[in-house]
């Protein structure tokens, strides 16, 4: 018989391998779309159209679409798909997009440059401002005092919450 340690920390490390194993969805599979004015993030429940500035998005394979008042949102959602849409996983994902700070376009979640720790805040606070190049995401940091430019592969829960 398994001790409950050993069972926390098995399941821990199972969730941080599937965590990291996950790969997203290029974006382009499914083009971005505009929110309705209804349509609200599901991790904070924000109505999401009055944030263009910082929007972000998943397209499911079955052409639904989920709408984030921001990137921080976006990744809280991303690593807890089922959580928050019992029965999608990232399997499941199409496409990812978040808004290019300085284009306000929305890019490819997967392809962008974070900067987190600025004195920029969005909708929810902190939050992880992305950038379609790293030249743009190095000026930004400079100009607002960024802690650090961060890639797709390495924004974790851990830094989520640490933005809270």
């Amino acid at each position: 018989m398994l001790k409950k340690p050993f069972k926390y920390t098995a399941g821990l490390l199972l969730m941080l391998a599937l965590v990291l194993t996950a790969r997203p969805a290029a974006a382009g599979s499914l083009p971005p779309l505009s929110p309705s004015a209804t349509d609200k993030c599901p991790v904070c429940g924000m109505f999401v159209a009055k944030y263009p500035d910082w929007l972000a998005q998943v397209r499911f394979k079955d052409q639904q679409t989920v709408f984030f008042d921001g990137a921080k949102d976006f990744f809280k959602y991303y690593f807890r798909i089922n959580h928050y849409h019992p029965g999608k996983s990232t399997a499941d994902v199409a496409a990812i997009y978040v808004t290019d700070y300085y284009t306000v376009r929305l890019i490819d979640a997967a392809a962008a440059f974070y900067v987190v720790g600025s004195d920029v805040y969005g909708p929810m606070g902190h939050e992880l401002i992305g950038f379609a190049s790293a030249e743009d995401a190095g000026e930004f940091r400079r100009d607002h005092h960024g802690r650090e430019i961060l890639r797709f592969e390495v924004v974790s829960p851990e830094l989520l919450r640490s933005l809270d």
